[in-house]
């Protein structure tokens, strides 16, 4: 298997900002106490910051939260160390005015920005998935453009765009601007993943379906003599012992019925999308426990229509998988749990210590005063 970061020992270890309203003591009952809004979710971002975490996700929705481009550019200042992974939704905003914002920020954050690319249709869209793809495969073209050349000038199927670049509209980051984290799992996703982006984000599922997803991904990408680099974006729970874990798992579900979790799933715009389906899959696999491997737990989906499944276990536990995830080839995971600010401080206490935590954006040379032995890029495992 042939991926970007193959010789780096240790992975980008991210968090995950709820900007979404989907935070919560328990899943199903939502507390006001955990809306999203201003103070709860920069509290998240400034305590991942100050834990050490290298990256954390500002997700997008259309139906709950606050709005990911503005949350990033007014927590941008106070953060220190950490990268923001903005997400953006292909199609909803001008290419070429995507492309100043994106631009903006990573002035803002001194090269401190990642992408996450998203394809969805937007409100209203019924479009294919092949359409949705080369929309995205569009957008991204426009915005390299941009960032590096002094004149854009694109004719495809969705965009016909000739537009003088002279403005300061180039980003911070070099050697073509930010990283671009994607996920998707049709064919033309994977394609466009292979073409154009830098990190193929997965949802949990078995190291042998990983393996397949990222064997895959890799002759893709081999197709456009390109390597990309994997991550797993997972929940988590870490307690001091697997007991304890396991009882914390069960307590995040206790209002949950079938019936309240199929309205659940059913919200969100991707609920009929090919990844999620691979998530129902897998948790048809599972005991009756709901893990379908070791510490593996997939309880959770019972109750989310995308990532649906979480580590569960004490912290060697969890840090024995972690590496075993590593061991594959991933080099990024994207954490989450209940409530985020809890679950954020335990996994800092228990787990980010023990593992080698690296940014990719420093690795992949795209930050102009940073190198990859920088201190910046490299925590030690203890």
């Amino acid at each position: 298997m042939n991926f970007r970061s193959k010789d780096v020992h240790g992975a980008e270890i991210a968090w995950f900002a709820p900007l979404c309203n989907g935070d919560d003591r328990f899943l199903g009952h939502h507390d006001p106490q955990f809306k999203s809004n201003w103070s709860n979710t920069s509290n998240v971002v400034l305590k991942a910051d100050k834990l050490g975490f290298k990256n954390i996700l500002c997700p997008s929705s259309y139906q709950v939260g606050q709005d990911t481009m503005t949350f990033a550019s007014a927590v941008a200042p106070l953060t220190k160390n950490i990268n923001l992974l903005a997400a953006i939704r292909c199609g909803e905003v001008h290419p070429p005015m995507l492309g100043r914002a994106i631009a903006t920020l990573d002035h803002i954050l001194e090269g401190r920005l990642t992408i996450n690319i998203i394809s969805s249709n937007l409100p209203g869209e019924n479009l294919s998935s092949e359409s949705r793809y080369q929309r995205s495969r569009e957008v991204i073209e426009i915005l390299k453009q941009g960032w590096t050349q002094d004149h854009i000038q694109f004719e495809g199927e969705f965009y016909k765009i000739k537009l003088d670049n002279t403005a300061p509209v180039k980003t911070y980051q070099q050697n073509g601007g930010p990283l671009l984290y994607f996920g998707g799992y049709s064919p033309s996703g994977v394609e466009l993943c292979a073409e154009h982006c830098d990190v193929y984000l997965m949802w949990p599922e078995t190291e042998e379906r990983l393996s397949e997803l990222m064997r895959n991904m890799s002759n893709k990408a081999r197709n456009y003599n390109r390597a990309v680099d994997f991550g797993l974006r997972v929940h988590v729970i870490v307690r001091q012992t697997e007991n304890e874990a396991k009882i914390a798992a069960k307590s995040l579900m206790k209002y949950i019925d079938e019936d309240k979790g199929t309205e659940i799933r059913g919200r969100a715009l991707d609920s009929a999308s090919l990844g999620v389906a691979r998530q129902s899959e897998m948790r048809s696999k599972s005991d009756l426990d709901g893990f379908v491997e070791d510490h593996l737990w997939t309880g959770i989906g019972r109750a989310r229509s995308g990532c649906g499944a979480a580590l569960v276990g004490n912290p060697d536990q969890i840090v024995e998988k972690i590496d075993r995830y590593m061991d594959l080839g991933i080099r990024a995971f994207i954490f989450s749990g209940y409530p985020h600010a809890n679950e954020c401080e335990l996994f800092g206490k228990y787990v980010l210590p023990r593992l080698k935590n690296v940014s990719l954006s420093i690795i992949q040379g795209r930050r102009p005063d940073s190198t990859p032995d920088s201190p910046l890029g490299i925590g030690m495992r203890t």
